[in-house]
């Protein structure tokens, strides 16, 4: 049986022929232009589903990058600023070894006062400093909140939160850019970061303390530590020379350490005051057992009646710190019990000084370890980026040799194509009568 075929069947069949040459010559065509091998998705549905993911990790990638610079960026300024408040509060510390020179008298301590005023106000400002984006390094969560002003004459507020601000630099890594500015200007241990001791305003002797020494810290942070301390002096003056003794008075019991029976407001007491001995918080010879880990030691002569604490450290900003310096340096010294009082002072300032330099250079290492994380990430995240690119390259674009390859064999089979159907076109009976 034959198969009739009739002229628009071949007619069709050989438009058809060429349309689809002509089509796939064009997708070669924009593949070699376009330097895609995918243009479409039909044209690897496979290669353009993994090329979509791809795509998207690289946007999410990229993101991590971004974070990852605006975080380097906070961290820089923040370490910077850490840079200048260390720099200043050397400077304060200078100014208080200077007011220590015997020779100053009352205009000069003046003069060192007017600045420290200034130093206050620059450590203010640093205090108040911006990453350039109009954020604040120091006010924690708040970062439009300015977190530090000065209320009055001296009196420093924060009005930042104990918060910080993070920047996720990867999948599973949040950095702090931004610091709690109470924990680095107020909230600083003084003394010598364990205890503080102090003389009384009312001391009327010679009687000089220094910052003290932690001997145990296990003992001094013991629970049954009551870390709240009197020294209390008695000068008999009937021998000669007059002979000084002391207690030492648990402020939380009332009782004296060295007899374990209520504190005497008078002496004679059961120890004999050396000056620049070690006063030791542990019993010695026949007192009851104690020991709270720590010993201070005082120079000059205490007065009858004198007395000094030793409390476990409270916190202080180092606004306060300043502005106390300044009023010291701002009193008239006249008397050798002024005298003393002016170095117990700078005794103490140069110690909660210390402390505010050792908060800021904590915080700055701090800063500085996370930079070096960001910078790690970074580097990591641009090794990524590059391992996508050549993912995606390697799916999406074209092989220039197989496609002109592809090209001259579509243009082959076009021109077939073609001229076998002007073959076909030329078939008719009439030709051959």
């Amino acid at each position: 049986m034959s198969i009739r075929i009739s002229t628009n069947t071949l007619f069709e069949q050989g438009v058809s022929a060429i349309t689809d040459r002509q089509r796939v010559l064009l997708d070669v065509q924009q593949q070699i232009s376009t330097g895609r091998r995918v243009v479409k998705p039909s044209d690897d549905p496979i290669a353009a589903g993994r090329i979509l993911d791809l795509s998207q990790a690289q946007s999410i990638n990229q993101q991590y990058v971004e974070n990852a610079d605006s975080a380097q960026s906070s961290l820089a300024i923040t370490e910077q600023s850490l840079q200048s408040v260390i720099g200043t509060l050397q400077d304060v510390r200078t100014t208080i070894v200077n007011a220590g020179n015997p020779t100053l008298g009352d205009s000069g301590r003046a003069i060192l006062a007017r600045e420290l005023r200034g130093r206050f106000q620059e450590l203010l400002g640093l205090a108040n400093a911006t990453d350039g984006q109009g954020q604040f390094l120091f006010s924690g969560y708040r970062g439009a909140t300015q977190p530090f002003s000065e209320t009055s004459p001296g009196n420093v507020q924060y009005a930042g939160d104990q918060g910080q601000r993070m920047l996720q630099i990867s999948a599973s890594r949040f950095v702090p850019v931004s610091e709690a500015g109470s924990e680095v200007f107020q909230r600083i241990r003084t003394g010598n970061g364990d205890f503080a001791a102090s003389a009384a305003t009312a001391n009327t002797g010679t009687g000089k303390i220094g910052i003290g020494a932690l001997t145990d810290p296990t003992a001094w942070n013991a629970a049954a530590n009551p870390a709240n301390f009197t020294l209390r002096f008695d000068v008999n003056s009937a021998t000669t020379p007059p002979t000084t003794t002391y207690d030492i008075v648990n402020n939380v019991s009332g009782n004296s350490l060295l007899t374990g029976a209520p504190a005497s407001a008078t002496g004679p007491y059961l120890r004999t005051f050396t000056p620049g001995s070690s006063i030791d918080l542990r019993s010695q010879g026949a007192e009851p057992p104690f020991n709270f880990g720590g010993n201070v030691s005082i120079d000059g002569d205490p007065a009858d009646a004198d007395t000094f604490t030793v409390v476990q450290s409270p916190n202080q900003s180092v606004f306060a710190t300043i502005d106390n310096l300044i009023t010291a340096l701002s009193t008239t010294v006249g008397t050798p019990a002024q005298s003393a009082r002016l170095t117990n002072d700078l005794t103490a300032a140069i110690a909660n000084i210390d402390q505010a330099l050792r908060r800021a250079l904590d915080v700055q290492t701090a800063s500085g370890a996370r930079q070096a994380e960001v910078e790690s990430t970074q580097a990591t995240h641009r090794d990524i980026a590059i391992q996508y690119d050549e993912t995606v390259g390697e799916l999406r674009d074209v092989d220039y040799a197989k496609a002109i390859s592809d090209l001259t064999l579509q243009q082959t089979l076009l021109e077939a194509a073609q001229q076998s159907f002007l073959r076909v076109q030329n078939l008719s009976l009439f030709e051959i009568l």
